[in-house]
């Protein structure tokens, strides 16, 4: 349900505004959330060995290695969802890439701007398919590769939330804008430097979704 606000005053000269914001992933997202690590040793020990030599092979730190399992989305009785901080999160790492004319935007994002509601339903019961990949590291014992996997939903999901903006001055449309246009290039979920969980968006002024 969409509802008509207005600018509302926070005190002088600050000014408060809401936006809707509709994500169509262009690419398809992967899921960030581990799953049962028992259920993911059982399907590694099924699994054989991974070459090194496929394209789509994800270096990684040892840190990251040794975490490394079977992920997917947050449910519940309206199905698959992710939390709010995932979308204000694209928004600071957007900050703090882009810099340049954005220098300190990454903290007015953190202070200034929120994301409702704290459950955002992707509009799905189940993902769409699962991906597998290998992951490599380079350890003090050599290389070592292992294989993540993780649940994934369709390129043309689409992600309703709202953006509130608690001074419009400090963090204008414009800027808004030019953070959400990162999601082009780098977007949702995990591997996204495999280009998974890239999105278009609509952002529509003085507009509220609510939960």
């Amino acid at each position: 349900m969409v509802k008509e606000a207005k600018p509302e005053k926070i005190h002088r000269d600050v000014t408060r505004e809401n936006y809707s914001l509709l994500i169509t992933l262009t690419e398809p997202m992967l899921g960030t959330v581990p799953y049962n690590p028992e259920v993911y040793k059982k399907f590694i020990e099924s699994k054989k060995p991974v070459s090194t030599e496929d394209s789509e092979v994800e270096t990684v730190s040892q840190d990251v290695l040794e975490k490394a399992g079977w992920t997917g989305f947050h449910k519940d009785e309206k199905g698959l969802f992710i939390y709010d901080y995932m979308v204000k999160g694209v928004l600071k790492n957007a900050a703090d890439v882009l810099k340049g004319d954005m220098t300190g935007q990454k903290q007015m994002v953190e202070n200034y701007v929120f994301v409702f509601p704290r459950r955002i339903h992707l509009g799905v019961k189940v993902p769409s398919d699962i991906l597998e990949r290998p992951l490599r590291a380079m350890t003090q014992q050599g290389p070592r590769v292992t294989v993540v996997r993780s649940d994934m939903v369709a390129e043309g999901t689409e992600i309703k939330c709202s953006i509130e903006v608690l001074d419009s001055v400090k963090v204008s449309e414009t800027k808004l804008r030019s953070l959400l246009d990162y999601g082009f290039y780098k977007g949702l979920g995990q591997f996204r430097n495999g280009s998974y969980g890239r999105f278009s968006y609509i952002l529509k002024k003085g507009t509220r979704v609510r939960a």
